[in-house]
């Protein structure tokens, strides 16, 4: 087995196991400062949705499945938050390279979604993120409820299917 291979098991173990007693209800956002696009400082700790679930996406500008989801993440979302309130934010973890691509990225792609700047990572570090694209979904209290890493055509409809039981209150399997 190649030091590649165990450490990207050994990754999947660690955010597998999470922290000892903790539920997904349990885990909220770290305190870890991001840049917006016009260059404001936000602690995710601190964002809410009054109530109402949030999405959260980890990225990358050249991570192909990223943008494909964002695209078709993009068109669904006006109806989305009509139905539920929603509110998506996406995360970026380019370094300081390629995070001049972000801000021209989604404005040309018209996303219509908060889009955030992590070149230092340390929101992936702080939630065990292993790879792109990966997300979170977040109940009206900020809790962390439901996560998935990567993508495949039709997850969309997975994580808005997540987002109307959040919205309801409804448990998460």
């Amino acid at each position: 087995m190649t030091i590649r291979r165990l450490t990207g098991l050994l990754s999947v173990a660690v955010l597998l196991a999470g922290c000892p007693g903790m539920t997904y209800a349990q885990r909220t956002l770290p305190a870890v400062n991001v840049k917006q696009l016009d260059g404001k400082t936000t602690d995710l700790s601190k964002i809410t949705n009054d109530g109402k679930p949030i999405i959260l996406f980890v990225w990358e500008v050249s991570c192909q499945p990223s943008i494909t989801e964002f695209n078709n993440v993009a068109k669904l979302y006006p109806r989305w938050k009509t139905e539920t309130g929603v509110r998506i934010l996406a995360v970026s973890i380019d370094d300081n390279r390629s995070s001049s691509r972000v801000k021209p990225l989604s404005t040309s792609r018209g996303w219509g979604f908060d889009v955030y700047l992590d070149p230092n990572q340390d929101f992936k570090r702080a939630m065990n993120v292993p790879f792109c694209p990966y997300v979170f979904v977040l109940n009206g209290e900020g809790a962390v409820v439901w996560s998935k890493g990567g993508y495949t055509p039709g997850d969309e409809d997975v994580i808005y299917g997540i987002v109307q039981k959040t919205s309801k209150g409804e448990p998460v399997e």
